[in-house]
């Protein structure tokens, strides 16, 4: 209850320094669906968990693993409505970056600014932070990249990482099977076992989505690919 009186506004902190509306922002992204990214030395995977919570929905009726431009992807941890909102923004970004140099926006620029989008929301009146953590990955300068960015604007670049449900432990399993010479298959692999570790009942084509990004551009993998890498992983 203490909390409460603190989160009615946005801008005010708690006595411990925090701002309570972004501890729930942080909240909806830990309880949300695992997402994990993997950079390789020709490449870089991110892959997520898309169950359904019925039988009667569309398959792939709404997709997680989205792609930015051609040389840059994105997936989500967290609350799906605010993902779509920073996806527009992203290609909004990216098109408008095309339109005045004539080529794809730096990776990194593109995630600053998206980043930048998302703190504006921790401090401005009439809005709340938005709850979602993003994996953005690309190929830029000849090498993959791949960062995080979460509800408070920060972002880190890693060389792999997890979020979402079982987050710690994603991670921890990374940080055993990581090496820096990874090749792109073995990294789509390592991310297939990644998600496998937290994942209720069997993992199918249709329950995971596989998006890979390396010199020739960004791509999300069909479930019949998908289903090549599952047969191989005992």
């Amino acid at each position: 209850m203490a909390t409460e009186r603190y989160s009615f506004s946005l801008t005010t902190f708690s006595p411990s320094g925090k701002l309570v509306q972004l501890e729930y922002a942080l909240a909806a992204v830990s309880g949300g669906a695992p997402s994990v990214g993997i950079m390789a030395s020709n490449g870089v995977v991110i892959a997520t968990e898309n169950k359904h919570k019925s039988a009667l929905y569309e398959e792939h009726s709404v997709n997680r693993v989205e792609m930015i431009n051609k040389y840059i992807g994105m997936v989500y941890s967290g609350m799906g409505p605010d993902y779509r909102l920073l996806v527009k923004q992203a290609r909004k970004i990216a098109q408008n970056y095309f339109l005045v140099y004539k080529e794809s926006i730096p990776v990194t620029q593109l995630v600053q600014r998206v980043a930048n989008l998302m703190q504006e929301y921790t401090q401005s009146g009439g809005v709340r932070p938005f709850g979602v953590s993003l994996l953005i990955c690309g190929w830029d300068n000849g090498r993959p990249y791949l960062y995080q960015s979460d509800p408070s604007g920060a972002y880190f670049a890693w060389k792999a990482t997890a979020m979402g449900k079982n987050a710690v432990a994603g991670k921890t399993f990374l940080e055993k099977r990581y090496s820096e010479d990874l090749e792109l298959e073995d990294a789509v692999h390592t991310a297939i076992l990644t998600l496998k570790e937290g994942f209720e009942g069997k993992m199918t084509p249709d329950n995971i989505e596989v998006g890979i990004c390396d010199e020739n551009g960004f791509r999300s993998l069909k479930p019949s690919a998908i289903k090549d890498y599952l047969a191989s992983i005992p």
